[in-house]
Parts: C-alpha cells; structure tokens; sequence
C-alpha cells in the first residue's frame, strides 16, 4: 500500500493486543490489492484482529507496508470506535460485547424492551451500510467496512451486500472476517479474495496467552498450555478458557468428574462453553477408540472408551444441541439432562 510522503520516516506502532501471526499476516495482506478480502478459518486465530487491523491501516494517515501508525487522529478515531468512514457490520450482541456503539434507532428500540439483542447480522445494519458505501469519504482516505463474524449473515442479509461487494461504489473496501465460511453463500465467496488464517506455532502462541489471559499473575507455561490444549490450539478461543478460572488439575480431572456425574467445574460456563467441552471429550474418546492421539486431553485423563456405536450416538445428540444451545427453553433442565446423558454415555461398555 502506498504511504503518505513526510518528511522523517513513519513507524508504524504496533497495537499492544495484535497477535505477533496477525501482524505477520497483516503485512502480506498489505502487500496485495483487493477491494473485499474474505478472511477464514476455525475460531480463535485473530480473524476479528486482523480484519481490524486492516481496515485501520486503510483509514490511517501515514500508513507504513506493516500496518496503521497507531498515532494519527484516524487511528485514534478506529480505536475509539468513533471513525466517520469506517463501519463494523457484526451482530448487535457481539458489538455490545466488544464495546461498538448501536445506531440510534436499534439502541432505542432495545433500551425500551421492544427487542433483545439481535445475535445475527439484522438486515437493516446491512442496507444502512450499502447507503454507507455511497457516501464520499469524510477525511479522504476512502470508505472501510468490516464484517464479523460474516456467517452471522441470513440469506437476506447477505444478498443486500451481493451487489455493492462485486461493484464497490467509489473508494469503499470491505473485509469480511468468518470463522465458519461454508455457511456463507457461495456468491459472497466468489466476490472476495481469500485468505486462510495462519495457525500459530505453540512458542509464539504461549507467550502471547501468557501476557494476554485474564489473571491477577502471569500465568505459568504449563498453565497456559492446558488453556492452549482446551481450545484446540487456538490462542484467541484460549482466553476464554483462561477466563472460566480453570486450571490444568482441574482440567485433567474433569473426564473423571462427569462419569461419576460431578458438574461442579462446569457451574457458571455459558451453556455453549459447556456443550464445547462436552464434544470435545466426545471427539477424544473416538479418536482414542479409533487408535489415534486426542487432541484435546491427555490419554491418561480419559476413561476407557465407550463402544464405538455409543460414542457416535452421543456425537450426534450433542449436534443436535449446538443448533439450539443459544436459545435454550430451560437452561437449568438443559444441563441436568446433559449431565445425566453424559454419564451414561462414559459408562458405557
């Protein structure tokens, strides 16, 4: 990307938060022309930081080949989410979350309990910002729009985005930022260059866990390894493990825990935490019966595998669930019958 000429060298300032992979990638990505990237892979990566950090160096007054200044009043502007040429499509209880601001009317509409929270993208966020794309650039660097996580979208949302996406109006650039890109529809797919997320080596990502996990002391290796090995390896997904309080004791223990029926470490996870650690004993179990390393615990923590016909049922009861686990009828019964069914299913021979 081209920079602005100044007198002395511009440095970019790296953000104090953005991933070393990120900013690896973030470089690339700087280095190719695109008007819509479509960013991709399982959770946990970096593809909201990344998305972030692109945009943001789009927007920036001095940008440099690795990323945004971090210093111009465009950056400040991004960083306090108060940018006049950058909006960030996401659903609202995920901007809520990470501290966006709603549009006047979907704020007051939730303040007067006319609605909850909407957790996909609404399509009325979508045509505000295809207007939004129409519009001449307030401080002439150009329009930017992140989209995360861009399978948020329903079918209408994403076909207002179809044609703006394909024939972008004047300066504006999109970047869509997914963590599951076979629900989105084909059509969005074609219209946007990819790129995969890269997956970090174990001895960049554990430091970075260790700076950047929630506790009143940096976190011993070990400790940030067990949160790593819980999210499958992936640092992002790590830090809400790391904010649930587990430790490595309690996280070797749990397989035991559940087939004597001990929920106790679960009590207070959001129920979808729940449910992913639930497929995660599920998947290493069939690995471990399948003759294969587990990916998630040790070999040692797992009880003895259940019979393969028994596994493979409770794999697909816990699919089943994931569909509703956002919209549960009664979350206390819900978790009751999950305890209940899981012991039965680790006791199992």
């Amino acid at each position: 990307m081209a920079t602005r000429s100044t007198p002395l060298e511009v440095v970019a300032k790296p953000s104090a938060t953005r991933p070393p992979w990120v900013q690896r990638q973030l470089q690339a990505l700087l280095a190719q022309r695109g008007h819509a990237w479509l960013l991709q892979g399982p959770s946990g990566l970096g593809q909201y930081e990344l998305g972030l950090a692109l945009a943001q160096t789009w927007l920036c007054e001095q940008p440099t080949a690795s990323g945004p200044c971090g210093v111009c009043g465009s950056c400040h502007m991004v960083d306090t989410h108060a940018h006049p040429d950058f909006v960030v499509l996401m659903p609202e209880t995920v901007m809520l979350e990470r501290g966006w601001p709603l549009s006047e009317t979907a704020q007051k509409e939730i303040d007067d309990k006319k609605r909850k929270p909407s957790k996909e993208i609404r399509v009325e966020a979508m045509r505000d910002t295809v207007a939004f794309a129409q519009r001449t650039s307030a401080r002439g660097r150009g329009l930017a729009v992140l989209v995360y996580p861009a399978e948020r979208m329903n079918h209408v949302t994403a076909n207002a985005l179809l044609k703006t996406l394909e024939e972008p109006p004047g300066d504006a650039r999109f970047v869509l930022a997914s963590e599951a890109t076979h629900q989105l529809l084909p059509t969005i797919r074609s219209r946007c260059q990819t790129h995969a997320m890269e997956w970090p080596p174990e001895p960049e990502a554990l430091p970075w866990l260790q700076d950047n996990a929630a506790a009143q002391s940096r976190p011993t290796p070990e400790q940030a390894q067990v949160w790593l090995r819980a999210a499958g390896g992936r640092p992002v997904d790590a830090l809400a493990w790391a904010g649930t309080g587990l430790n490595a004791k309690a996280w070797a223990e749990l397989p035991a825990a559940l087939a004597r029926g001990d929920w106790s470490t679960l009590t207070g996870w959001p129920a979808a935490q729940q449910l992913e650690l639930l497929q995660k004993l599920c998947h290493d179990l069939m690995v471990q019966a399948a003759g294969g390393t587990p990916r998630f615990f040790t070999a040692a923590n797992l009880p003895a595998a259940p019979r393969w016909g028994v596994l493979a049922k409770w794999s697909r009861e816990l699919l089943d669930a994931a569909r509703s686990v956002e919209h549960p009828y009664n979350p206390g019964l819900m978790q009751e019958a999950w305890a209940a069914r899981t012991r039965q299913a680790l006791v199992s021979r």
